[in-house]
């Protein structure tokens, strides 16, 4: 049996936005060794009763007919083994098992990446912000990214586009659904020009929505290099995506907004908290990424990045890495460092250029 029915069979057993994702690859290496663990009569500890029960009730071979639909459809069903699977996203403790992809995979790897989100309900003066930046930033080669959703979701992935460059969008919906319905217009300009749409969320999906759109803010935020808020309230799903940005080290910049407008509220909370760096033009990106402001972003020497300082244990890591890729156990072989560090470390070691991530959960040396 083909491997994508074990990735889309624990994907399911685990449930979708599942936090323990990592955790389960790193117990079981791949989504066929934990099919044949938990029939085997393991039972690791972040499996949880639903869990259990999923796992008892279903079959990978039962899923054929979910693959039959994603084909008949045109829909990608990308895995952690797929080639056009994002890399971005493998060193995650919280990585998305299976990615349902409508439009051209080839851009979700390869760019540089600017995620771009804001309020669903902009002034004139965020609306015009998220614009032209974005504008600016994909007109110099960046791939935005964002939700697709009211706002300045829109907003920016349509700039995006009128720059004719591609943009990636992250649903909280089932792939087959465009929401809001208004964007579908949007969503095919984004498939027409080179862009790429993704949910976890299969066609014909009929689970409760609710944390759906809170647990795909992840992938934005996880999909850029840096997050962009143009505009936001105190409280907000925007407020949410930041929250990711910051747990897996992405660096944040706001725009300012009027002291009086309470759209701008969350935007100048972050910037007065240090939570966030200021942001008016692409330049700040470039500045946020380690670059001057005359270097050319998009196209940076990747021989040459800039290292930032390593923690000890991303420092072992990359100790033991070579030209070969090195998968998860041996790393922790090589090192004796647990599982949940080395994962840490990939992703700080990603971040520094130092290590590219690979098939399989897989780490190699930059150099």
């Amino acid at each position: 049996m083909d491997d994508i029915y074990y990735w889309m069979w624990m994907a399911d057993v685990l449930g979708y936005g599942s936090q323990h994702t990592g955790e389960a690859l790193a117990w079981a290496g791949d989504a066929r060794g934990f099919y044949h663990r938990i029939r085997a009569g393991g039972r690791p500890s972040f499996l949880t009763r639903g869990a259990l029960e999923r796992s008892e009730a279903l079959e990978p071979a039962g899923l054929a007919p979910r693959l039959d639909a994603c084909q008949r459809l045109g829909t990608a069903v990308l895995t952690p083994d797929d080639p056009d699977y994002p890399q971005r996203f493998l060193p995650l403790p919280d990585l998305p098992l299976v990615l349902y992809a409508t439009g051209k995979t080839a851009c979700l790897n390869g760019g540089r990446y600017v995620a771009m989100v804001g309020t669903r309900r902009p002034t004139p003066y965020g609306r015009r912000a998220c614009r032209e930046l974005s504008l600016s930033l994909a007109g110099q080669g960046a791939v935005i990214v964002s939700g697709m959703a009211d706002g300045l979701d829109g907003v920016a992935q349509a700039a995006a586009v009128e720059a004719g460059a591609p943009t990636v969008a992250f649903l909280g919906t089932g792939i087959d659904k465009t929401y809001p319905a208004a964007n579908a217009g949007l969503r095919a300009d984004i498939e027409r020009t080179g862009g790429a749409v993704l949910s976890e969320y299969p066609p014909g999906f009929a689970g409760k929505m609710q944390g759906t759109f809170l647990a795909r803010n992840r992938l934005i935020a996880a999909m850029g290099e840096v997050l962009c808020v143009a505009e936001a309230s105190g409280r907000s799903g925007t407020m949410n995506t930041v929250g990711h940005a910051e747990r897996y080290g992405r660096p944040v910049l706001a725009v300012p907004g009027s002291i009086f407008s309470r759209a701008s509220a969350g935007t100048n909370a972050l910037l007065q908290a240090g939570r966030a760096a200021m942001l008016c033009s692409a330049d700040d990106v470039r500045r946020a990424l380690g670059l001057a402001s005359e270097e050319n972003l998009w196209q940076n020497d990747p021989e040459e990045p800039a290292v930032p300082s390593l923690t000890v244990e991303a420092q072992k890591v990359l100790g033991a890495l070579g030209p070969d890729p090195m998968y998860l156990e041996d790393i922790c072989r090589a090192t004796g460092l647990p599982a949940h560090q080395v994962l840490a470390a990939y992703t700080e070691l990603e971040l520094a250029g130092a290590a590219i991530p690979g098939p399989g959960r897989s780490l190699t040396a930059a150099r």
